[in-house]
């Protein structure tokens, strides 16, 4: 008959004593929000969305390509949505309320573009899918196809008279070649081509640009 071989005592683990964990919960105490001061907030669906453009520039400012943008954007709305209904939303009752709302949203995107960064198809993979381009000719470049497909959308939102000059001056004529076929002054179309200019300029500077309203389709 075989000896049995002795089972060795199970190691427990370690237990922290009631004084190492009074620290760990007065930090808690001190980083949970006071349900007194700080009360529940439920912003509506149509207030969240109003902050699309300035979501949206601020993902720009963290230097998210303009090819994941618009679906981080929408990964941070639903993030944001789902907190305020799981009643996690307790800003600062002294603030303005658009105000604390902007600054809760600025730390949900910054977790959301931290996480974003992590993601191995973000740190590793190289995008292969980009169009064949014809011999002798550089391939196409997916994010600048998207960034210049909106600054077109913006050109076509501008008054018919902009969007004329502003062809004309990328057209094969000079402008005042083109000025003279329309029996136009010259001078008078470089100050039409001077305020297209400024007008597009303006579009381009808004926080909604590049994927604003049907940027993207």
């Amino acid at each position: 008959m075989k000896t049995p071989l002795p089972i060795p005592r199970r190691r427990e683990g370690r237990r922290l004593s009631s004084d190492a964990l009074e620290p760990r919960a007065r930090h808690r105490a001190r980083s949970a929000p006071n349900e007194a001061l700080h009360p529940v907030v439920s912003p509506s669906i149509e207030v969240l969305w109003a902050e699309r453009p300035f979501v949206a520039l601020l993902l720009r400012a963290l230097r998210v390509p303009a090819r994941d943008l618009e679906d981080l954007r929408q990964t941070v709305l639903l993030g944001a949505w789902e907190a305020i209904r799981a009643r996690r939303y307790r800003p600062d009752p002294r603030r303005h309320p658009r105000a604390a709302l902007r600054a809760w949203l600025h730390g949900v995107v910054w977790r959301q573009v931290s996480h974003y960064r992590e993601r191995a198809s973000v740190r590793r993979e190289i995008l292969c899918g980009a169009p064949p381009a014809p011999a002798g000719q550089a391939h196409v470049d997916i994010e600048g196809e998207l960034l210049a497909r909106a600054a077109l959308r913006e050109v076509a939102a501008l008054p018919a008279g902009h969007r004329e000059v502003l062809l004309a001056a990328a057209g094969p004529l000079s402008l005042v070649a083109w000025a003279r076929t329309r029996r136009m002054n010259p001078n008078s179309a470089a100050s039409r081509l001077r305020r297209a200019r400024r007008a597009l300029a303006e579009r381009l500077a808004s926080p909604r640009w590049p994927f604003g309203e049907g940027a993207v389709r």
